[in-house]
């Protein structure tokens, strides 16, 4: 079956030469929104505990915590390496050294763990912790995520997000120069962006230097600000077909070199308010791919020239 989208598995394996999964853990990290530095109550979306990997918690030691992980993942998905992935919360959001010792401590976890992914916010990434990042890209791989999750500023500040878009491109273009890899996370289908709004993510992405892209479609959950604005008062959310058919636009639109790590959002059940799919991970992936052979379409069929100059002026 000929290959509708850049995909994140693939890559891994051409680049590792063999199946590599990543093994989530808690560092014990929080947020510059959430703790005062510069808001409190964090993004109005987010609920770190509905995308918590089994068993993942922040008062078992590092190695602990990657141990048990790679014996899950070696036993039900027999992977032969490794990427310790830094999830919960803001991953540089602490002093240089503390950062150094757990990263260093998790590469030397165990043999099979061949680098990070570091995920992050754009306003906690000094020079002096990038730069501690580049001693230990000598040895293995360093990919730094970064939540832009919208390119409007309106959007960021009614999420309580804390930054700015500006702060999110000066964050990549010197990330970029470090020669770090970089993944960008995205949320589409926020009720007051429209959908000629939200394609237009792809254009601006298509002229930023990253290497990745997680998409995930609005999904609002409880224990958050979004949810309970929900549950008083509900808006339209993308229904299962809306999305099938949205993502396979913005694929069309997304530059083929942009590699994609993932094209939905997920949250347990007990955790989900809306929407509510019933589609297995499985099953929404198959039929993105569906769509796209409908349409004879791929990532990058409808994208225009790409460039890295980040001139963004026309997404204010």
């Amino acid at each position: 079956m000929r290959a509708r989208y850049n995909a994140y598995g693939p890559w891994l394996k051409q680049r590792f030469g063999t199946r590599v999964y990543k093994v989530s853990v808690d560092g014990g990290f929080t947020c510059p929104n959430r703790d005062g530095m510069v808001a409190r109550g964090g993004c109005t979306y987010c609920n770190n505990d509905s995308f918590r990997a089994g068993g993942v918690t922040a008062r078992d030691p590092i190695e602990k915590q990657i141990q048990k992980g790679i014996a899950f993942l070696s036993e039900r998905y027999q992977a032969g390496k490794f990427l310790v992935y830094w999830q919960h919360y803001s991953n540089t959001y602490a002093p240089v050294d503390r950062l150094r010792d757990l990263f260093a401590r998790s590469l030397d976890a165990d043999p099979r763990v061949v680098g990070l992914s570091i995920g992050t916010r754009a306003d906690c990434v000094e020079d002096e912790k990038l730069d501690m990042l580049q001693e230990l890209a000598q040895t293995h791989f360093i990919g730094l995520e970064y939540g832009l999750e919208s390119i409007y500023d309106s959007t960021l500040q009614r999420l309580n997000r804390g930054h700015d878009r500006a702060c999110f491109e000066d964050a990549v273009r010197r990330t970029r120069a470090r020669g770090f890899p970089i993944c960008t996370h995205v949320i589409l289908g926020f009720p007051w962006e429209t959908p000629a709004e939200m394609l237009a993510y792809a254009d601006y992405l298509n002229g930023l230097a990253i290497d990745f892209l997680k998409i995930h479609h609005l999904h609002v959950v409880r224990h958050t600000a979004l949810g309970r604005e929900y549950l008083a008062s509900p808006f339209k959310t993308f229904s299962y077909l809306e999305w099938i058919e949205f993502v396979s636009d913005f694929l069309e639109r997304l530059s083929p070199e942009i590699v994609v790590q993932r094209l939905y959002g997920w949250a347990p059940d007990k955790d989900l308010i809306a929407p509510r799919w019933d589609k297995s991970k499985a099953a929404i992936l198959r039929d993105i791919q569906a769509e796209l052979e409908r349409r004879d379409s791929w990532q990058g069929k409808k994208s225009g020239p790409t460039n890295n100059t980040n001139s963004t002026d026309q997404f204010v």
